[in-house]
């Protein structure tokens, strides 16, 4: 039967094959077994419901918290040509009338619904009398009450579905779900763990960052410098944070939106619209933005401030890379981050016992800013993943240490000024007697007596509570939950107390942005065409091609239908509606630019990890210096091109780029005296001053590298 879902798969979506788990997922529902499916962000958990969707009889329904991710998915539907549409209080009371006869009617292979619409007697009225495909519950982990977005209304539909009698059969779907949120689905929509399906929550294509001890908007500026075309979301804690941040970005000029619950509706509306259609790439927002944005190519998602636990902070952070592409994930973290949440936590309506689990939670994320060990490797473990413990080798703290510093003996000081104070204190007041400091309850509790105070009073208290956090992170020390967790010595405190393990830290620099592997000037003009286009059929630019098809298509250089067919991402659909005029646009670019080579484009699965980002030279050389000194040394351009893995032609730019900064280049190289001349000639006589028309205006054996040299060196380009 898997058969007829793999064609669906290819002609509509254009994949050659299923991502893990996928498969088995749409099996179960094929033979109408509850299913649970638990998969990362960018994992493919739209397909897992959409195919069976469009392989069974009658309508899917899909119940869906999120309100923008409903209209985003429809257009996505539209645009394959399947009948879909939804229904949620955005609609007038005359476009949901119109859209339940319809429903009726049987037009429509999928319908997103909110949950509240199961409290409407009309609503319950239609569909209980439609053939129905399936029920899909996505963002799943909102119906259980230990979820971190526990909402009791998602929960509350489950006994009014348990009424109708044409449900073949349930799915839950959602990318953060610890074991007690898995338990509490399955409970509800009586899945069996035979049919809980979790390919775990790795995300192998993004480098997670921490930043400590700087200036938070001077990094996010000099950040935005480095990445000036990139699409990325920049959350806060709270709407004062949002709002600075997004007139100190204003006034210089960078083009940013912003969105929280302090602002109306429409205004939102706006904001959102203008990010997910690529005229303003970066988002500054609240926790409000983002669950459901099914934008695929945010290259970028910076914490301005620690969130609240993990599974928010990885469901946030899960918004970049749903494409694939490399991503990098940054967390800006200042002490007084933890601050701020802790008072949030106690103005919360939650119960005694509720807090303290949000406590826990928070200590857990506090851990995170401190660990030196793989950061991927963390959140893993904390989900309890099957292949947490392996270096991810991607990270900040992976790849970007740049010394190891023994603290044994620091360590063997703070462990034992905790030992001396009781256990009794937590890490403030801990750091407080190591420096010696004068605070009136250092002499109040007697604290100044103990033979540790003012041990290690070379250091700042801020150092101090670094290391003190530091171990806790390593295990090295423990902490007693609540809102003042306390820290108390375990049995690796005693082993570095007794000399038996050393203790090592760290340092690490910011990440840095990638040298394409595809031709960037293609790139940008096959972007320019699908705003375009999608402004046009008013839909999102991701609904026509991802960031990755463009990339493709700027790296191999279809030029017929079976050429384009072999592009990830385009299926026989999206080539009847959009092949030829994305054909067109590679076409003439290459007549513009005849010496390049395509690339010869190697078969195989399109689930392969993404390549890791190549990142600058440690010893910070710039990458157009690096090439300028190999050809120096004697390496041609292609010798370069082949051992840098790039092109030729990023090798010349390369090469030129240092001749403008004042590095010499042994001109003879490139061409003669004679050459020369005649392309200086040929310059002034052509009317346009082009590197096309001056190449037809001269002999056949001049090349394009030949020209650029000339003019390059007569700062003519």
């Amino acid at each position: 039967m898997i058969a007829e879902q793999e064609k669906i798969l290819q002609t509509y979506f254009g994949y050659e094959s299923f991502r893990p788990g996928q498969k088995e997922v749409i099996n179960h529902i094929l033979h109408m077994n509850n299913t649970l499916a638990v998969m990362p962000t960018g994992g493919g958990k739209s397909l897992c419901y959409q195919i069976p969707g469009l392989s069974l009889e009658g309508t899917a329904i899909i119940i869906s918290p999120l309100i923008s991710l409903m209209k985003d998915q429809v257009d996505a539907l539209h645009a394959l040509g399947i009948p879909a549409t939804y229904i949620n209080s955005s609609l007038s009371p005359g476009e949901q009338q119109s859209r339940l006869q319809d429903i009726a009617a049987r037009r429509y292979k999928f319908v997103y619904v909110a949950p509240e619409r199961f409290d409407s007697t009309m609503f319950m009225n239609v569909i209980r009398r439609i053939p129905i495909a399936l029920v899909a519950f996505d963002e799943a982990h909102c119906i259980s009450q230990w979820g971190h977005d526990f909402r009791p209304s998602y929960r509350s539909i489950v006994p009014q579905l348990r009424q109708l009698s044409n449900i073949p059969v349930y799915m839950a779907l959602t990318a953060t779900a610890t074991e007690e949120v898995i338990s509490d689905i399955q409970s509800l929509l009586q899945i069996s763990s035979d049919y809980v399906v979790n390919t775990g929550f790795a995300r192998e294509n993004l480098a997670f960052h921490l930043v400590k001890g700087r200036d938070r908007t001077s990094y996010i500026r000099s950040f935005l410098q480095e990445h000036p075309d990139e699409s990325g979301i920049i959350y806060t804690a709270t709407r004062k944070q949002a709002d600075s941040l997004f007139d100190q970005l204003t006034k210089r000029g960078i083009q940013v939106a912003k969105y929280h619950a302090g602002m109306s509706e429409n205004e939102r509306k706006l904001s959102q619209a203008a990010f997910i259609r690529d005229e303003k790439n970066i988002m500054i927002a609240t926790n409000a933005f983002g669950m459901g944005i099914d934008k695929s190519n945010v290259r970028y998602v910076i914490h301005y401030a620690m969130p609240m636990n993990i599974e928010s902070y990885y469901q946030e952070a899960g918004r970049a890379g749903r494409d694939g592409e490399a991503s990098d994930c940054i967390l800006l973290f200042s002490s007084q981050d933890v601050r701020l949440q802790k008072f949030l936590i106690e103005q919360s309506l939650m119960d005694e016992s509720a807090k303290q689990n949000e406590y826990r939670k928070l200590q857990a994320m506090v851990n995170y800013c401190h660990t030196q060990g793989c950061l991927s490797s963390y959140i893993l473990d904390y989900f309890k993943d099957p292949i947490a413990g392996k270096n991810c080798g991607r990270c900040g703290n992976c790849v970007e240490r740049l010394e190891k510093t023994d603290i044994t003996e620091e360590a063997q000081m703070i462990l034992s000024c905790v030992k001396r104070m009781g256990e009794r204190y937590g890490v403030s007041m801990t750091a407080k007697v190591l420096k010696g400091s004068k605070d009136k309850k250092i002499k109040e509790f007697k604290l100044d007596r103990i033979t540790t105070y003012g041990i290690m009073s070379a250091y700042t208290e801020k150092e101090l509570t670094e290391r003190i956090h530091f171990l806790v992170a390593e295990q090295l020390l423990a902490t007693e939950e609540g809102q003042f967790p306390t820290l108390k010595l375990n049995h690796h405190s005693v082993d570095v107390l007794k000399g038996k393990r050393s203790v090592t830290m760290y340092t690490a620099p910011i990440p840095t942005s990638e040298e394409a592997d595809y031709h960037e000037d293609l790139f940008a003009i096959l972007r320019t065409l699908r705003k375009t286009k999608a402004d046009e059929q008013n839909v999102p630019p991701y609904v026509l091609f991802s960031d990755v098809t463009l990339k493709e298509l700027s790296r191999y250089f279809p030029e017929t239908k079976e050429d384009m067919l072999q592009i990830k991402g385009i299926g026989e659909k999206k080539y009847e509606q959009y092949g030829e005029i994305f054909l067109d646009a590679i076409r003439k670019w290459r007549a513009d630019n005849p010496d390049i080579k395509e690339k010869i484009r190697i078969s195989g699965s399109s689930n392969a990890a993404p390549a890791p980002k190549r990142k600058k030279q440690v010893d910070d050389t710039p990458s157009h210096i690096t090439s300028y000194n190999m050809f120096q040394s004697g390496k041609s351009i292609k010798d370069i091109a082949v051992i840098r893995e790039m092109t030729d032609m990023t090798i010349e730019g390369h090469l030129f780029k240092a001749y403008k900064q004042g590095y010499p280049l042994a001109w003879n190289i490139f061409f003669n005296e004679e050459q020369e001349k005649m392309v200086l000639e040929a310059y002034n006589t052509v009317e346009e001053q082009k590197l096309k028309p001056l190449k037809e205006a001269l002999p056949e054996e001049y090349s394009y590298t030949m020209i650029k040299a000339v003019l390059v060196k007569n700062e003519m380009m």
